[in-house]
């Protein structure tokens, strides 16, 4: 959680959303449960866009309010839109924190099996290659620690649809693609994982312009989309209609769960 003195307007939309409403409540002489009745939220509600905690986020509504009790022509509207398409050097910190809530998970992969069912040497060689973290083997303990998430009680339903060139191109080695291979084949005989493929045959498919990911919340669905060095997360209906889409098509494209073992199976088979 952020302080108000650590916000760093000029580095994070989140954080100018979260300076500029607590400037102008405070100009007004607003305490934070007048403010939340302009806005239509809670004082708690307030006080947590201002403190720009993890998980929360000032929606249209409340921006629309915020301009027009001030007379802003538009300022947090705006603001609210430019945050929901800017990239976050962070987003990961905040996607695994709805990731442990989800009711459902959807992965799709272009290239890379997904974070949630990599083997410790499998993670530990992309994350020696890509020379993005200080400390690999605490970068890996966590990313571990997220397939706990799998066997909770309660779990979430998991889907996954890769590409084909996932099961080939052999990150690490053989042998660490023969353990990685293996733990994706028994991930997908786990009851609440549906595992998919999408055959190299197929040719041109609508997944090939990049992978991303989506929740299920207990109030409405999420996305997220990687990039280098940070990525993006996607709240608004609108966009997040076209990534339902967007899965549907890919699935269309894809061969069924038995199928898809057997996909596995074979590249096992070449590794040997």
């Amino acid at each position: 959680m952020a302080t108000i003195e650590s916000l760093n307007p000029d580095a994070s939309f989140k954080h100018w959303i979260a300076s500029d409403l607590r400037f102008w409540r405070e100009r007004e002489g607003h305490s934070l449960a007048q403010l939340g009745l302009v806005m239509g939220a809670s004082r708690h509600t307030v006080s947590n866009v201002e403190h720009a905690r993890d998980g929360w986020n000032m929606n249209e509504d409340h921006a629309g309010r915020l301009d027009d009790h001030f007379r802003l022509n538009g300022h947090f509207a705006r603001l609210v839109r430019y945050a929901r398409t800017a990239h976050d050097p962070d987003w990961f910190v905040e996607y695994t924190k709805y990731e442990l809530k989800a009711l459902e998970i959807r992965f799709y992969r272009l290239s890379l099996v997904p974070g949630l069912f990599q083997t410790p040497e499998y993670a530990r060689a992309l994350l020696t290659g890509a020379r993005i973290v200080e400390d690999v083997e605490a970068a890996v303990e966590e990313r571990m620690k997220r397939r706990d998430v799998l066997t909770r009680k309660n779990a979430p339903l998991v889907w996954v649809l890769l590409d084909e060139s996932v099961l080939d191109r052999p990150i690490g080695g053989p042998h660490v693609m023969r353990q990685q291979l293996t733990l994706l084949r028994d991930a997908g005989e786990m009851r609440n994982v549906t595992l998919q493929i999408v055959p190299q045959s197929t040719g041109f498919y609508r997944g090939l312009d990049g992978s991303f990911n989506g929740l299920t919340m207990e109030k409405g669905d999420l996305a997220f989309v990687e990039a280098p060095g940070g990525g993006r997360l996607i709240q608004g209906d609108t966009e997040i209609r076209r990534f339902g889409v967007r899965w549907a098509q890919i699935g269309a494209s894809a061969l069924p769960r038995g199928a898809s073992q057997d996909l596995i199976e074979q590249a096992l088979e070449r590794l040997e």
